[in-house]
């Protein structure tokens, strides 16, 4: 049996590495938490990204949050608990490994203010966007929800 994502004694941004990079490598006698190197086809952009764990390299792969904090706080999150709000930012739901100029320019958006370069992965992205604000009772806004109708609608 796995133990969940979080509850492994790693740290949750190794966690997400270790789930969404491929040909990884792991730091020695870390019992394997630490992502050394790998490779991400970043989802938001389809871009192939080489990973090398260093001050002037991790930059370029960051984990971004599906639901950006900003955004569920101004939709609800700030009645959670502080248990909830943890559980939250550390959901591997809402947690997803993007290119660092990807994530910079979502900044705190939502599906009506920004939506994935690669059009193939807005379905997706909209979905999980959709199945965390459901998890975490949080509410849209009327463009948010015209926007994730939109995308939804154009989905197999």
């Amino acid at each position: 049996m796995s133990v969940p994502l979080g509850h492994n004694g790693c740290d949750t941004r190794n966690d997400i590495l270790r789930r969404d990079l491929t040909d990884i490598t792991l730091k020695p006698n870390t019992h394997g938490c630490v992502v050394l190197t790998g490779v991400l086809v970043d989802p938001y952009t389809r871009t192939r990204i080489s990973f090398r764990r260093g001050v002037g390299t991790s930059n370029a792969i960051q984990i971004d949050h599906v639901v950006a904090l900003s955004d569920a706080w101004q939709k609800g999150a700030q009645q959670l608990t502080p248990a909830q709000r943890q559980n939250f930012a550390n959901d591997p739901r809402n947690l997803l490994a993007v290119s660092g100029h990807a994530n910079m320019s979502k900044r705190d958006g939502d599906a009506a203010t920004w939506l994935p370069e690669n059009k193939a992965y807005r379905c997706t992205y909209v979905a999980k966007q959709v199945t965390v604000k459901a998890a975490y009772h949080l509410w849209v806004t009327k463009a948010e929800h015209e926007a994730i109708a939109r995308v939804l609608a154009k989905c197999a």
